[in-house]
């Protein structure tokens, strides 16, 4: 008998009609683990390049910001301050420029921490079925 939706009802089925399904019952369940662990692997690896590119561009302005832009604004701050106090305080944004680029990446690196391992799945389930044995 098949329900509306066309899934057959089991109620009727024997037990070794049952029995005997476990094996692709098994087999689906590892297919979507598998599955399930190539899309965790997919994320992280997204997660992983898009930190790096944030460390990147950290790098980047810290490499190219300091002598343009730096020498720029130490100019027009002398005018006002002592030529050492105005490239301090140029030096000090630049840095704090470069720690915000930085906790953007580590925040990204840990989104990796925070996703569920595939592993940690299949354990789940295998305690779940230890547990109803």
């Amino acid at each position: 008998m098949t329900t509306p939706r066309g899934f057959r009802d089991k109620a009727d089925d024997s037990l070794f009609t049952l029995i005997g399904e476990i094996p692709e019952l098994v087999r689906n369940l590892v297919i979507a683990e598998v599955n399930s662990a190539k899309a965790w692997v997919s994320r992280t690896a997204k997660d992983a390049g898009i930190g790096a590119g944030w460390i990147a561009g950290a790098l980047f302005v810290l490499f190219w910001s300091i002598p343009v832009l730096g020498t720029f604004i130490i100019a027009g701050l002398s005018s006002w301050w002592p030529v050492w106090l105005s490239a301090l305080v140029v030096f000090a944004v630049m840095l704090v420029a470069t720690a915000l680029l930085v906790l953007l990446g580590v925040l990204r690196f840990r989104r990796i921490a925070t996703s569920q391992n595939p592993v940690q799945s299949i354990a789940e389930d295998v305690k779940e079925v230890r547990d109803e044995l």
